[in-house]
């Protein structure tokens, strides 16, 4: 089966996102079992990222306005090694929660790649050249996850992206744990 394309508005971030910029430590005391805490943790989803001219995420723009759950944007794109820092597994989990389906950066830390993959949480592209200067934050962006190419609906150009390769039957069953039931691993 085609994978269905992902759509929707791009949030643009810079290098080096860390683990605690995209859910900071005083917000993990929400559960993860309960629907009604785990919402939280979609509210205050990149609530650690610093801007120093206007005290919101590049230029102004909230990532999650103060009184939802869930962001209106779909797709992180961000520069190179996002989800660098600790090993915090509720740092996908935090993206999924406000709504991220994919980011698209030049390159991951190795953990948070993995915790995204694994737990079904976002899928994590990787861009041949670094993006994030070239989306704006609200721009339309489509993902063709099949033929692993980003259409830049603004600009009308389009840019390849590495392809999964072998974690795409683990992103298609949603998560490791999804995979391994499918497969009848256990």
């Amino acid at each position: 089966m085609k994978p269905k394309p992902i759509s929707g508005k791009a949030f643009v971030l810079g290098d080096d996102i860390d683990t605690d910029q995209i859910i900071p430590a005083q917000h993990l005391v929400y559960s993860l079992e309960d629907p009604e805490e785990r919402r939280f943790y979609g509210r205050y989803a990149l609530s650690g990222v610093p801007d120093v001219q206007s005290g919101l995420p590049l230029g102004g723009v909230p990532f999650t306005r103060p009184d939802a759950f869930e962001s209106e944007f779909t797709i992180i794109v961000a520069g190179k090694n996002f989800g660098c820092g600790s090993s915090r597994e509720h740092a996908p989990f935090a993206l999924q929660q406000a709504g991220i389906q994919a980011v698209i950066a030049p390159g991951y830390a190795r953990i948070f790649y993995r915790n995204a993959i694994d737990g079904g949480f976002v899928i994590p592209f990787e861009c041949f050249e670094d993006l994030s200067g070239l989306v704006k934050t609200g721009d339309e962006l489509e993902i063709d996850r099949e033929l692993s190419l980003l259409h830049h609906k603004p600009g009308g150009k389009k840019y390849p992206l590495r392809p999964l390769g072998d974690v795409a039957d683990i992103v298609e069953a949603g998560g490791i744990f999804e995979y391994a039931r499918k497969h009848k691993m256990f």
